[in-house]
């Protein structure tokens, strides 16, 4: 039996063929089941190594190269300075062996193949900052372009982006602006990256005695039922009080006697009032009007008088005992009465 191949049914009838095992089937040609590193239709043929392109094997795994091929895949070609020419803009192509080569750039050109020239981007030193990429098409462009990475913009990607400028924090969150990010300060109550979710302040089920639980924004209210209160419901209330009065007996109530009874009231609730007084202001008030009131009256009574005295200096002089002036006297006595009686009226409805 041949080490490359092994018979699928060890008590069938065996030959060897081409060197390799084969098992007779019921089929019409014989079948072979390769080891791993051979193929063929009788196992005769090696595997190369993968990746393996212009090259052979001898024992699996191997690649061997063709002529004019070099490399570990054979994938190199040793006459690339006269087949391809890789070298550009007038460079000169030089084989290093074992597929490699280099190129001797003129002045003005760099790279692997010569390809980019000393550009705008070289001459400036690389100018772009916060990781931006140069850009200057290889150097062939007037002038450089800097490419940035996100979260920074400008001319050099010199500036970081405000990423707080859109207000992404809710309910009077802190932004603070990141490279490229920003995080949110929450205000005491919510939490989540936007600051979005209310805290459950029920969720420590702070109410007591069966009390239900309403949440507020860092806060909560419990319903409490009857004969509780507080602000968690901790606090029972007073069951009411029967408070007993006596009466005195033979009280006589309209011409009859009454007999001594008992009185019960129900008590609550112990209010304590506290003494009724007036404020500093009200004090004041009262004062003013007190003042002016006084003034009032005492204007008032001194016009009175004021008049009453006018009226009786002219009725002295209408009394006068001259004969000779008596008519005269006694039209301007009626004048002057009749003006006090007149006068006197309306001031004092004035008043």
């Amino acid at each position: 039996v041949h080490t490359k191949c092994s018979c699928s049914h060890f008590l069938s009838i065996l030959c060897c063929y081409c060197g390799c095992c084969c098992a007779w089937t019921d089929l019409p040609v014989s079948s072979c089941r390769c080891d791993p590193g051979w193929e063929g239709e009788y196992c005769e043929q090696c595997v190369r190594m993968p990746g393996c392109l212009h090259g052979t094997c001898h024992q699996p795994w191997q690649c061997i190269c063709h002529n004019g091929w070099a490399g570990k895949f054979c994938d190199k070609d040793v006459h690339i300075c006269e087949h391809e020419l890789p070298c550009q803009n007038g460079a000169e192509c030089v084989y290093d062996g074992d597929g490699e080569y280099s190129c001797l750039c003129p002045e003005g050109f760099h790279g692997k193949d010569c390809e980019r020239k000393t550009g705008p981007c070289e001459k400036a030193g690389f100018p772009c900052r916060n990781g931006g990429q140069c850009q200057d098409e290889n150097g062939f462009a007037r002038n450089f372009t800097c490419r940035c990475l996100a979260g920074f913009v400008g001319a050099l990607c010199e500036n970081d982006v405000d990423d707080c400028l859109m207000r992404p924090c809710a309910n009077g969150a802190t932004c603070h602006d990141g490279i490229n990010r920003f995080s949110c300060q929450c205000q005491v109550g919510f939490e989540g990256r936007f600051c979005t979710i209310n805290i459950d302040d029920c969720a420590s089920r702070p109410c007591k005695n069966g009390a239900k639980c309403y949440d507020r924004i860092h806060d909560f209210d419990c319903l409490c039922p009857d004969g509780f209160t507080g602000k968690t419901c901790e606090v029972s209330t007073p069951e009411p009080t029967w408070v007993t009065f006596y009466l005195p007996a033979n009280r006589e109530n309209n011409g009859k006697a009454s007999e001594g009874g008992l009185l019960k009231i129900s008590v609550k609730e112990v209010v304590t009032q506290r003494d009724a007084g007036l404020s500093e202001s009200q004090l004041v008030t009262v004062l003013v009007f007190g003042i002016l009131t006084a003034a009032l009256v005492l204007v008032t009574i001194l016009l009175i008088l004021r008049n009453r005295q006018r009226g009786r200096r002219r009725s002295n002089w209408c009394q006068s005992p001259s004969q000779a002036a008596r008519k005269l006297q006694e039209q301007e006595c009626q004048v002057g009465m009749l003006n006090t009686i007149m006068v006197e009226p309306r001031k004092t409805t004035e008043l």
